[in-house]
């Protein structure tokens, strides 16, 4: 009977293989917590930027009511506190997320970003039902905050 060995080379492929798996499930609870937090808390931004994009770009009809309330929402999470939502250790493929390294690196600048969203969000908030023209062109400065933010901070879609 032969026995098999392992190599050198297939023990680091297997290491390779099963590092991201064995990390992804042993984040602490208060990593795990801050990731689901940092991305239920984007994607309610998501769902309040819907309508005003889809009046923005005339494929809903404008209603000064949804997009108050909408705008409202979007300035309400801008100004909230995120501080718990980046831990050390919750980056790029960790938990699933897209957060670019550059959060922890650069906090200056990522802390600018948010303040721009909140600043955005406020002054979008403000006119939002008053009128098509008004909110569009609010909205132009809240959408060009998220992207700028995202192309910094947020690592693409594998």
């Amino acid at each position: 009977m032969k026995k098999k060995i392992f190599t050198p080379a297939v023990c680091s492929m297997i290491i390779a293989m099963v590092t991201p798996a064995f990390a992804d499930g042993h984040l602490s609870q208060d990593q795990e917590r801050a990731i689901a937090a940092r991305q239920s808390h984007m994607g309610l931004l998501g769902f309040n930027l819907g309508p005003l994009g889809a009046m923005a770009q005339e494929r809903l009809p404008y209603d000064a009511d949804v997009a108050a309330a909408a705008a409202a929402n979007l300035a309400a999470l801008a100004s909230m506190s995120q501080d718990r939502y980046w831990l050390e250790g919750t980056d790029t493929g960790v938990g699933g997320n897209r957060a670019k390294a550059e959060i922890w690196s650069d906090p200056d600048g990522f802390d600018a970003e948010m303040q721009g969203l909140a600043t955005a969000t406020v002054a979008l908030a403000s006119v939002a039902g008053d009128g098509l023209d008004a909110m569009r062109a609010a909205f132009g400065a809240v959408g060009q905050s998220c992207g700028s933010c995202h192309e910094a901070y947020r690592a693409p879609r594998n």
